[in-house]
């Protein structure tokens, strides 16, 4: 994109200082990446026991308006529909619900009051298993709040696990829009450093992605893959896309964002949100109104 070259500073008698050079800017972001990185482990670390807390299946329960922001107010008068449909939150290998407690609270500030965030067991060792795990909570959403279809976001091991869902268990049939963060939908070369048998189902090429790589005809599940060219966990870091010919997927690609700092990120959060509030039932853009 051309831009319209800035002035002098004629006051002072100096030149005008170069641009950064694009190699620059890389590093600079990076290097701040690195550090939000590092800054973020270390609280999600003091968070971690608080994601351990049960929380009930139907997730928060919000009626009438008193009490909510402008954007809360805009969004259930817009589309109350948006605004009611459960978003399901899976987190990654090790972790819990606590990973995603910005991004909850991102996502309530702008409308959705049915942010439901999902634990499943540390010791998973099996995708397959964790799959079946979602199906069973996903129904225990759709019973507790009445809704026949949610959303599902997904942090990296978690963004795999509602796929297989979706693609192998008829999970399509209930997720309206899945957004994954930080996934290896192709594996990634760090598995090789799991001796056990989910490290086996991660590593590129391994009979869980030939699996996946199955004809999806009919999968009707909008998915949207958001990769980071700074992800420390996905490797190559080009695996964290979506590569199916049956699949509506969206690859979204990110700057200068660590693994972990991906459910933190605001535009992440301000994106997903404009996405989860503007479709139509059958994971379709909503047509702007003029």
């Amino acid at each position: 994109m051309a831009t319209t070259p800035r002035r002098g500073l004629p006051e002072t008698g100096l030149p005008e200082q170069a641009p950064p050079e694009p190699s620059r800017l890389g590093l600079l972001a990076s290097v701040t990446g690195a550090a939000i990185e590092t800054a973020w482990i270390a609280a999600h670390l003091a968070l971690y026991p608080t994601g351990l807390i049960r929380r009930p299946a139907g997730g928060e329960q919000r009626y009438g308006m008193r009490g909510l922001m402008p954007a809360q107010r805009g969004l259930l008068v817009g589309d109350v529909e948006a605004a009611g449909t459960p978003i399901l939150l899976v987190h990654g290998m090790a972790d819990n619900r606590a990973i995603f407690t910005l991004l909850t609270r991102g996502l309530r500030r702008r409308g959705f009051h049915r942010v439901i965030s999902s634990n499943y067991p540390i010791t998973t060792n099996d995708i397959r298993v964790a799959a079946g795990l979602l199906h069973d909570e996903v129904e225990a959403v759709v019973e507790a709040t009445g809704y026949e279809r949610v959303h599902v976001i997904g942090h990296s091991l978690g963004g795999l696990i509602a796929r297989y869902y979706l693609q192998r268990l008829g999970g399509d049939q209930r997720v309206h829009t899945l957004v994954t963060l930080g996934t290896p939908h192709s594996g990634s070369l760090l598995a090789y450093l799991l001796p056990v048998r989910l490290g086996r189902q991660l590593r590129p090429g391994s009979e869980l992605f030939t699996e996946l790589a199955q004809p999806a005809v009919g999968c009707r599940t909008r998915i949207v893959a958001y990769w980071s060219d700074l992800d420390q966990l996905v490797l190559p870091r080009t695996n964290g896309q979506v590569q199916h010919p049956d699949l509506l997927a969206q690859n979204i690609r990110v700057r200068g964002v660590g693994h972990m700092s991906l459910p933190i990120h605001g535009r992440l959060v301000h994106d997903i949100s404009t996405l989860l509030g503007k479709l139509n039932t059958d994971g379709s853009p909503r047509a702007q109104q003029h």
